[in-house]
C-alpha cells in the first residue's frame, strides 16, 4: 500500500494573501513536525494548487482511524501554541476529512497530485464503491505519467476543537480519490477527461470538485524526531 497507514486526513483550505509567506514557514517549521510527533501520524505532506481551488491540500497519514481521535492528538488540537493561535484566523474555506483508506494502487507518491471529492448519491454507494475499486482507481494507477491511486472514504467526524474555534468550523465531504504522478499536464488531462465529467456522476457520484496541486514539502515521523516547541516562535 503505497499510502503509510490505514487512514488519513484531507485538508484544503485558502490564505489571505498577506499570511501566505508566514503560513509556509510556520507549517513547515513549527506545525507538520509538530503533527509528526504525535503517536500514529505518519507522514504529512502540503501541496499547492496549480489547476483549480483551494490553494493548498495537506495530507496526514496516519495507522489508524483512532489516532485522529487519540488523547495526543486532540491534546495538541485544545492546546495551540502561540504561533499557531496567530495564524489559524488567517484560515479560509477549510475542509477537513478524517477517512479511511478503502484501496490503494501503484506504488511511490509523485510530485504532482490529482484531488477529486464528491459524494455517493442514496443507495449508489456499493455499486459506485465497486466500480473505483476493481476498474477505475487500478487503471489510473497504471497510466503514463500516473504512479498511484487512492479512494478514501469519510469514517469520523472532526470533534469541535479550541484550533477550529479559532479559524471557524471546518466542513466536511464523504469520499475523496487522491491520483498523484510525475507528469503533471497527464493529471491535469485526468481532472478534465470522461472519468470525472462523466463517468463520476453517471455511476452516482454527487458534488464533484477537482483540484490538480504540486508537492511543496513532506516529512515523516521518521524524520521529524521529538518536537521541541520552544525552538521557533511567531515573528
Amino acid at each position: 500500500m503505497p499510502l503509510l497507514g490505514r487512514a488519513a486526513m484531507l485538508l484544503s483550505s485558502d490564505i489571505v494573501h498577506d499570511a501566505i509567506d508566514e503560513h509556509d514557514d510556520w507549517h513547515t517549521h513549527e506545525h507538520l513536525p509538530e503533527r509528526l510527533s504525535i503517536p500514529g501520524f505518519l507522514r504529512g505532506s502540503r501541496w499547492v494548487a496549480v489547476q483549480g481551488a483551494p490553494r493548498y491540500l495537506v495530507i496526514y497519514e496516519v495507522e489508524q482511524i483512532d489516532t485522529l481521535a487519540s488523547a495526543d492528538y486532540l491534546r495538541r488540537l485544545n492546546s495551540p501554541s502561540p504561533w499557531t493561535a496567530k495564524m489559524m484566523p488567517s484560515y479560509r474555506g477549510m475542509t477537513r476529512d478524517l477517512c479511511s483508506v478503502t484501496r490503494s494502487s501503484g506504488l511511490g507518491m509523485g510530485g504532482s497530485c490529482l484531488l477529486v471529492r464528491f459524494k455517493p448519491a442514496h443507495g449508489t454507494d456499493a455499486s459506485l464503491r465497486r466500480w473505483l475499486c476493481e476498474e477505475a482507481r487500478p487503471a489510473l494507477a497504471s497510466k503514463p505519467g500516473l504512479g498511484s491511486a487512492h479512494l478514501l472514504e469519510g469514517a469520523a467526524s472532526a470533534e469541535m476543537t479550541n484550533g477550529q474555534r479559532i479559524r471557524g468550523a471546518d466542513a466536511g465531504v464523504d469520499c475523496a480519490l487522491v491520483v498523484t504522478g510525475y507528469d503533471r499536464d497527464r493529471l491535469t488531462e485526468v481532472a478534465a477527461s470522461e472519468l470525472l465529467v462523466e463517468q463520476l456522476p453517471r455511476r452516482g457520484a454527487s458534488e464533484l470538485t477537482a483540484a490538480v496541486y504540486h508537492l511543496a514539502y513532506s516529512v515523516s515521523a521518521s524524520e521529524s524526531g521529538a518536537f521541541d516547541q520552544a525552538a521557533r516562535s511567531p515573528a
